[in-house]
């Protein structure tokens, strides 16, 4: 575990020091080597004690995360390299080195041993991506989505911190993930589980906080929007997931008002996708939705549960990632996210239509897809849990089959709104647009490696 952190860590120099005619070819084949070496990571036969010591800890609920991160980096580097080497190479040094700290940040959340080294990476993630937003955002709002940002993220860490604070005085450890506290009195488990969901809550995020999350997507550059829904989303539910194994166990009748209110949530993210007329705004919107689902699976605790909270956390990372990308691409030819401007794709670059679609099968959980996979674990550990779910959860996915193939007819049917000169598209594109489609076939194929 140390060898691919420190090898991530040493990206940080050669970002710094690389000629600038090959930085790209360098830094994309460097990450690219440390993607398929992290693979490894999904061997579920492996002695798995192999990867754990006294500060790195690696297992399979950290595993696919782990490696999905890693996949996604030189994807980020792809995605943002039109709009970034036109800017002076002082600035793209900059770029680049605040991705791979990013990077760092996140590998070492997921490889953390204990909840106080865990909680220290995780805030930690806070300031590179501070940074993207800031500096690489779209319009002059990006510092009001900076603040929005920091206020939600550290107002709800505050009392995670307390409570890590009091755990590991009870137990003079940093608290290891293996260790179960012992039970306390009703009303300090109340408030300790209350204290530690409500930070994990707010990075999912649970709908009403999560205003923040629309406003930095719409801002944040390409690599900014990526990783925020690929991957920083998920530290939420990877957090909810590694507490409950600390936490003393309490009754599932407590987390009654979360779960309704993630799943009402998730309807209302739903019916806010379908007047959007942002489309960053409106994939923003459908993470929210999805993030409530996982929220709503964590909650009730079960194998099934969390099997599926885990199988849609992946999914949605690559669909995400992959609509967020198609929007750049979109916005790169016409400068606008304003979905009624952009029309009549379907004309221009036929092959384009091709990965939009499947994009957005993708988001609809189309079968044999591995989000269908994670809905239907989900849907069948809620409704086992209790039968009356099943129409909050009938009508999200309901309005959850509409909002994507509203967002394809608006982008790619149609005459052109726009009478711009638009060139071809790339190879990088679709090369990019493959690497994120081909994990999600194969995971489809063999769920069990993040199951």
């Amino acid at each position: 575990m140390m060898k691919i952190i420190l090898a991530t860590t040493m990206l940080i120099p050669t970002t710094m020091i690389i000629k600038p005619k090959i930085m790209y070819q360098t830094l994309i084949s460097y990450t690219f080597m440390l993607a398929t070496f992290s693979l490894t990571y999904l061997n579920q036969n492996m002695n798995l004690k192999l990867q754990t010591n006294s500060h790195m800890n690696l297992d399979p609920i950290s595993a696919p995360l782990l490696v999905m991160s890693f996949w996604l980096l030189p994807l980020t580097i792809l995605a943002s390299q039109k709009t970034i080497s036109s800017e002076p190479t002082q600035r793209q040094r900059t770029f680049m080195t605040t991705l791979m700290v990013l990077q760092m940040f996140i590998s070492m959340t997921f490889a953390a041993s204990n909840l106080t080294m865990m909680y220290i990476m995780f805030e930690a993630t806070l300031i590179p991506t501070l940074i993207l937003i800031t500096r690489w955002g779209q319009q002059p709002e990006r510092l009001t989505a900076g603040t929005y940002f920091i206020m939600y993220t550290l107002a709800t860490s505050m009392p995670l911190l307390m409570a890590i604070l009091f755990l590991n005085n009870k137990s003079n450890t940093p608290t290891p993930f293996f260790m179960t506290m012992e039970p306390h009195t009703a009303w300090t488990t109340l408030l300790l589980w209350l204290a530690c969901l409500t930070a994990f809550f707010a990075k999912m995020p649970l709908y009403g906080l999560h205003l923040w999350l629309p406003k930095a997507h719409v801002e944040a550059p390409i690599a900014g929007s990526m990783v925020l829904a690929a991957i920083l989303l998920k530290l939420g539910g990877y957090g909810i997931i590694r507490i409950m194994q600390v936490l003393p166990t309490s009754k599932t009748d407590l987390f009654m008002p979360f779960l309704i209110l993630s799943l009402w949530g998730a309807i209302l993210a739903n019916l806010t996708c379908l007047q959007q007329t942002d489309l960053k705004s409106l994939i923003a919107y459908s993470s929210v939705s999805h993030m409530g689902l996982v929220i709503a699976a964590t909650m009730i605790q079960t194998p099934w549960a969390l099997s599926g909270a885990m199988a849609l956390m992946i999914a949605h990372g690559f669909t995400s990632s992959m609509l967020f990308c198609l929007a750049n691409i979109n916005y790169e030819r016409t400068h606008t996210r304003i979905l009624i401007l952009t029309r009549g794709f379907h004309n221009i670059m036929l092959l384009m239509t091709m990965w939009w679609l499947g994009a957005n099968l993708m988001n609809i959980a189309f079968p044999p897809s591995m989000n269908f996979t994670a809905e239907l674990l989900i849907t069948s550990a809620l409704f086992n849990w209790c039968p009356t779910t099943i129409i909050l959860l009938g009508m999200s996915i309901l309005i959850t089959a509409s909002y994507p193939l509203h967002m394809f007819l608006s982008t790619q049917a149609g005459k052109p709104m726009m009478n711009l000169q638009t060139d071809p598209t790339h190879t990088r594109e679709h090369l990019l647009m493959m690497l994120h489609i081909m994990p999600l076939i194969l995971i489809s194929l063999k769920p069990e490696l993040v199951l």
